[in-house]
C-alpha cells in the first residue's frame, strides 16, 4: 500500500491526540528503530475493538515508547486501566516521561521485565482486550499465557503476523516462530480468528 494511501487512511480516520503526537515525533527523533512503533493505523484499528466490547481493563505485551499504550488508554470509556509489559529499562524510561505528566498517568501500570515472567503474575480471566507486539521467539508462550489471562469474549491482537511476508515460506527464526503461532491459533477452536493485511499483519483472536 502507497504513501498517499495510508495518509489518505490517516486523514480520514480518528486524528491523533497532542499526547500521541509528542511521542511519535520523539521516537522518530531519537529511536534508532523508530518503525517499531504502531503509528495511528494500528492504533485506530485497536481502539475501535476496544470500544466496540468496551473494554475495561486492558493488557499489553510489548509497549516500546508508549505510543500504543497511550492509544489503547485513550479509548477506554470512563473507569478501567491498561498493564503494559516492556523489557528494555531505556523505553521505560521514554514512556514514563511523557505519560507522567498526562491525564493517563494513574491508568497505565508499568511493568519492566521480561514480559514472560511479568505474565504469571496476573490472574487469569481479568482482562478484556491483550495487544501482542514484543519479541517474536516468544510469541506463541504469550498467546497461550493470554488466552487463559482474557475473559470470555474478549480478543487478544497479535502484531507482524505477516513478518513482511516472510510466514509464508518462513527461513529465519523469527517468521518460523510467527508461522507456527498463526497455525496454532488457525488450529485453535476456543477462539474465532481473523487475520488482517493491516501494516505487518494483525491477527485478532475473539474467546470463545
Amino acid at each position: 500500500m502507497g504513501n498517499d494511501v495510508e495518509k489518505y487512511c490517516i486523514d480520514h480516520s480518528n486524528l491523533e491526540t497532542e499526547l500521541q503526537i509528542k511521542i511519535r515525533e520523539h521516537t522518530f527523533k531519537n529511536e534508532k528503530y523508530p518503525q517499531m512503533i504502531s503509528g495511528p493505523i494500528v492504533t485506530n484499528f485497536l481502539s475501535v475493538l476496544i470500544k466496540s466490547i468496551n473494554a475495561k481493563r486492558i493488557l499489553e505485551i510489548g509497549m516500546f515508547t508508549g505510543y500504543s499504550a497511550v492509544s489503547m488508554t485513550q479509548s477506554i470509556n470512563g473507569i478501567g486501566e491498561l498493564h503494559t509489559c516492556e523489557y528494555m529499562e531505556e523505553h521505560v524510561k521514554t514512556a514514563k516521561q511523557f505519560i507522567s505528566k498526562s491525564s493517563l498517568k494513574d491508568k497505565i501500570k508499568i511493568h519492566l521485565g521480561p514480559a514472560i515472567d511479568t505474565l504469571e503474575n496476573f490472574k487469569i480471566n481479568t482482562f478484556d482486550f491483550i495487544f501482542i507486539d514484543a519479541d517474536k521467539v516468544n510469541y506463541l508462550n504469550y498467546y497461550k499465557r493470554s488466552y487463559h489471562l482474557l475473559k470470555k469474549n474478549g480478543i487478544i491482537v497479535l502484531d507482524n503476523m505477516l513478518w513482511s511476508g516472510e510466514v509464508i515460506n518462513p527461513k529465519d527464526e523469527n517468521a518460523k516462530i510467527l508461522r507456527e503461532t498463526g497455525d496454532f491459533i488457525q488450529n485453535d477452536k476456543r477462539v474465532y480468528n481473523a487475520l488482517f493485511p493491516i501494516r505487518d499483519g494483525l491477527m485478532v483472536c475473539h474467546k470463545i
